[in-house]
């Protein structure tokens, strides 16, 4: 019996010395992979692609990537949101591992779809509402609350992008299609344009509408947008047509609609015709009223 005893303990002695073991080999194991991928694959290239706009350097300073870093201590999203954020006109970023030493950054630079005209309504001129929404300032006569301050609102016209990123104000004869209807808050190259809570459907409908424009080709067909309707978007289109768009309806097919409407009232009136399309009437899928001469 005691023989017994004695090589059951041998027998459990081992096994909590093999556990052991195993344990000490995984743990030299990962401070070996660990040593191995700070001291081995360090940053020596750093290259860039799709750039254009900007220069290879000035991607990797906006970046924050320099030679000497670690590969795979490097924050991939955090790299990507220092180059969106610093190079408006950089819509997407892609970096990419190449070992043992490279870092690729692949960029997609964007192109401005569009330049908000300054206006302000009275919801951009509203103060803060109050934490709890009820909209009292605690001073009980509507003033502002102490310390707090009203957004910024831009006082010169923004170029932004079909997503609705702000790239830069706009130059002098920028050639842009004008958008009105917008109070832009707080402008900032390279964050997303942002307006008043009352203007968000607003927002929203500007960029999908943009983006089918851009889907189909038509971009530079249209030279204004009036977001100021409550029931529907006018735009100015084809030099000779304005059009009427109704809120809440797909804005891709309403497109489509009005561009086949205009060309047949072209064919069917000459190259010269010009008028107003609305396309908010129940009765036909649009209707052409004549410009008076």
């Amino acid at each position: 019996m005691a023989s017994m005893r004695h090589n059951r303990k041998r027998k459990r002695g081992r096994r909590r010395f093999g556990l052991l073991f195993k344990l000490l080999c995984g743990a030299a194991l990962v401070a070996a992979a660990t040593l191995g991928a700070t001291v081995f694959f360090q940053v020596e290239t750093i290259a860039v692609v799709g750039n254009s706009r900007y220069t290879a350097q000035e991607v990797i300073d906006a970046s924050g990537v320099q030679i000497g870093d670690n590969l795979f201590q490097m924050n991939k999203n955090q790299i990507s949101q220092q180059i969106l954020q610093r190079l408006p006109y950089v819509g997407e970023v892609s970096p990419q591992r190449g070992l043992p030493s490279t870092l690729t950054i692949q960029v997609t630079e964007i192109s401005a779809a569009a330049q908000v005209e300054v206006y302000q309504d009275d919801s951009a001129q509203a103060e803060p509402a109050a934490e709890d929404g009820s909209g009292d300032s605690g001073e009980g006569d509507g003033s502002q609350a102490e310390g707090e301050e009203l957004p910024t609102l831009a006082d010169q016209p923004w170029l932004i992008s079909t997503s609705g990123k702000l790239l830069e104000v706009a130059p002098e004869g920028s050639g842009a299609l004008s958008v009105t209807g917008l109070t832009v808050l707080a402008p900032q190259a390279g964050t997303m344009l942002a307006v008043p809570q009352e203007q968000q459907s607003r927002l929203a409908t500007l960029k999908e509408l943009l983006s089918a424009l851009e889907a189909a080709g038509e971009l530079d067909q249209v030279s204004s947008i009036d977001l100021t309707h409550s029931t529907w978007v006018g735009m100015r289109y084809r030099e000779n047509f304005d059009a009427r768009l109704p809120l809440g309806e797909d804005m891709a097919h309403s497109l489509a609609v009005l561009s086949a409407a205009v060309e047949d009232t072209l064919q069917t009136r000459g190259p010269q015709a010009a008028g107003t399309m609305d396309l908010t009437q129940e009765m036909a899928d649009a209707i052409f009223t004549p410009a008076e001469q």
